[in-house]
């Protein structure tokens, strides 16, 4: 038995370092305003993303609304958690398993860690002490190198999504840069600076998905892909986390029926750095192969531009709440294609796409990628 599956509601916490907030307030604010914009009061069960929640915080935090007595999973893909959780809740309500199911994502990084996540020291590559600012690090020396893109280029990227964040009161940072400013703030892992980094995040953000019925506020999921990560080595040409995305990407657009990723209209990816947004770019066959920094630095991919990406600020501005994040995605592009943005809204958006990689496992080309597209109603 299989279904055409719809998002009828969804919802967010704030995002930022919120110490003093623990994540059942965190995750409160979400299941609630997603409960309220489906309409709904309970669901028959739920998949959580989370990365560093200590073990049972699924059901704690759902303890606390009165969620109980149904199924609870909990998992973990790294950056790529939120999304995951909802590729499993639309997997359980397109096979006719559940009739409606929650996709939760909770983090709060400002307790765990004081800076970068800590390098896993069972990996070759964590042992070293290479953490997730050096990855993408290497990946924007070797686009330097090559001259696949300029300092001025990828500090672009930052310079469009803090602007954009500037429309969306959820988000953790905003700001009109310049690029000399990007490129003149402190240097984290060269070429990277702090402004080219995302923040460390606390929040939370929720998905209600049900069987599609036409209904004028929902979302239909017209196309999901998940993959993990195969080893990266000497066979692939690209930088790391490329070759997920790319094929990721693919197997969505073909689950979707499009040809062409030119067809999207509006798109929230992961850009967890800036090197980050521009290799994601390409990699979904967005813009030509190099092109991602010259077009982030011509508007193509600003609000206004030819392929509006990240109109929430993204990883960059939003935050970053690792759990959290998929979804918190996922509801932007709920919010865009209901024409409910508000001033970053992409005029007459009707195709979205939501990408999601995580990374940190040594040898492999990402721990997870998934890739939704959503059409409107």
């Amino acid at each position: 038995m299989t279904n055409a599956v719809a998002v009828h509601g969804v919802g967010t916490s704030h995002f930022g370092r919120q110490p003093e907030r623990d994540l059942v307030a965190l995750a409160w604010d979400a299941v609630h305003e997603a409960f309220t914009d489906a309409g709904v009061e309970e669901v028959d069960a739920v998949w959580v993303g989370t990365v560093f929640g200590p073990p049972g915080v699924a059901q704690r935090v759902l303890r606390a609304m009165g969620i109980t007595g149904i199924p609870v999973i909990t998992v973990e893909n790294a950056c790529a958690s939120g999304t995951t959780a909802f590729a499993e809740a639309h997997e359980a309500v397109r096979t006719g398993r559940y009739e409606r199911v929650l996709a939760l994502g909770i983090e709060q990084m400002s307790t765990a860690f004081d800076g970068a996540i800590t390098p896993e020291d069972t990996d070759p590559e964590g042992r070293t002490g290479l953490a997730l600012p050096a990855l993408y690090a290497m990946a924007a020396a070797r686009y330097l190198h090559l001259g696949a893109a300029t300092p001025e280029q990828l500090a672009a990227v930052s310079v469009k999504n803090h602007a954009h964040a500037l429309h969306n009161p959820r988000a953790q940072y905003s700001g009109r840069y310049t690029v000399e400013e990007v490129l003149a703030s402190r240097m984290i892992a060269d070429p990277l600076t702090l402004l080219q980094c995302c923040p460390t995040s606390d929040g939370a953000a929720a998905a209600v998905l049900g069987p599609a019925t036409g209904g004028s506020r929902e979302v239909r999921v017209r196309g999901l892909a998940l993959r993990s990560g195969v080893p990266w080595n000497h066979a692939s040409p690209h930088v790391w986390g490329h070759d997920i995305v790319r094929d990721t990407a693919a197997d969505a657009l073909a689950a979707a029926e499009l040809a062409d990723v030119a067809d999207v209209d509006v798109l929230e990816v992961h850009d967890a750095f800036t090197i980050g947004e521009i290799v994601t770019t390409e990699a979904l066959g967005l813009v030509k192969p190099g092109d991602g920094g010259a077009a982030a630095a011509r508007g193509d991919t600003a609000l206004g531009g030819a392929h509006p990406v990240n109109p929430s600020g993204g990883l960059l501005s939003r935050g970053h709440p690792l759990g959290a994040t998929g979804l918190a995605q996922i509801a932007e592009i709920t919010w865009q294609l209901r024409d409910e943005a508000g001033a970053r809204q992409v005029e007459g958006a009707r195709l979205g796409l939501v990408e999601t990689m995580g990374g940190g496992v040594s040898v492999l080309d990402g721990n997870a990628c998934v890739v939704v597209l959503l059409e409107a109603p």
